[in-house]
């Protein structure tokens, strides 16, 4: 099938109406966050889980670490002990110190090795996964944007670039995340994003999905997600791909199945009317 390259139309414009349509954005940076992001995603909330366990091992640790070295303060100071003990082995500790660790670690590994797998294989993270009923999205790297293109709807792509003022200076709230035209997804449906590079290597990175995926000249890199909640997602580029690699950012509008279907009918022959028939119908709200 023929493929239509769909530019950039009215790009600002659309992207403020879309801002403007009370859309609520569930899955922000905020300032001095600390945190992960919310989990929009099955496999963002498995991260999520364990990175819960994880921190509770890890604090279990620093505190047994801790509880040893005040006994051994309180207990084996020079004070307590004149004479210094001429023990040099003792087995019992020795196995003890070399089991547990591999216990603990053994521990950690099963759940990140489901993680892994669940990363590659919807099926292990989403329950009656039909691959029938997954979309396919190609996104590419370029210097310095990202081109989408919808294979399975009407064939049609079009450029995704950070919005600019008038002086070409980076413009729009929130800071260096808007873009002129989103990249569109459906609610509930398992997407399937192939990635590329055009020209360097990028990276395509949206937190809130727990996807982040190398973008290489020659190499078409899979991933997937399954948006569960509609709303705007952002992420950006996190390979370092040259002098405006800070501005390539990634846009994600999350939207019903029906009003997806209806945005892609028409941006196959009219992005910039599909963008505004999708914010004239508060469609992530």
């Amino acid at each position: 099938m023929k493929r239509r390259n769909v530019r950039r139309l009215n790009g600002a414009a659309l992207a403020l109406a879309l801002s403007a349509s009370a859309v609520p954005a569930l899955a922000n940076p905020t300032d001095w966050e600390i945190n992960l992001q919310p989990a929009a995603t099955p496999i963002m909330a498995m991260i999520h889980r364990f990175d819960d366990g994880v921190l509770v091992v890890v604090t279990l640790i620093v505190l047994l670490v801790l509880a040893l070295l005040l006994y051994c303060i309180v207990r084996f100071n020079a004070r307590a002990n004149p004479e210094p003990s001429k023990t040099t082995h003792n087995t019992v500790i020795e196995v003890i110190w070399t089991v547990v660790p591999i216990l603990i670690l053994v521990g950690i590994a099963v759940p990140s090795f489901e993680l892994l797998f669940a990363e590659h294989n919807p099926a292990l993270a989403v329950a009656g996964f039909d691959p029938s009923k997954e979309l396919t999205i190609k996104a590419t790297g370029n210097q310095w944007y990202w081109s989408y293109a919808y294979p399975e709807n009407g064939d049609f792509s079009f450029d995704s670039s950070i919005v600019r003022d008038a002086n070409g200076n980076p413009a729009g709230n929130p800071r260096l995340l808007q873009v002129d035209n989103p990249l569109v997804v459906p609610v509930g449906v398992v997407v399937r994003m192939e990635v590329i590079g055009a020209d360097v290597i990028h990276s395509f990175a949206v937190p809130s999905f727990g996807i982040k995926i190398d973008a290489i000249p020659g190499r078409l890199n899979q991933t997937w997600f399954r948006v569960d909640k509609a709303g705007v997602y952002y992420g950006q580029c996190s390979e370092l791909c040259g002098r405006d690699h800070a501005f390539m950012p990634i846009e994600v509008h999350a939207v019903a199945p029906d009003l997806f279907n209806a945005w892609a009918k028409t941006a196959a022959t009219d992005l910039a009317s599909a963008y505004k028939q999708l914010a004239a119908a508060g469609a992530t709200n």
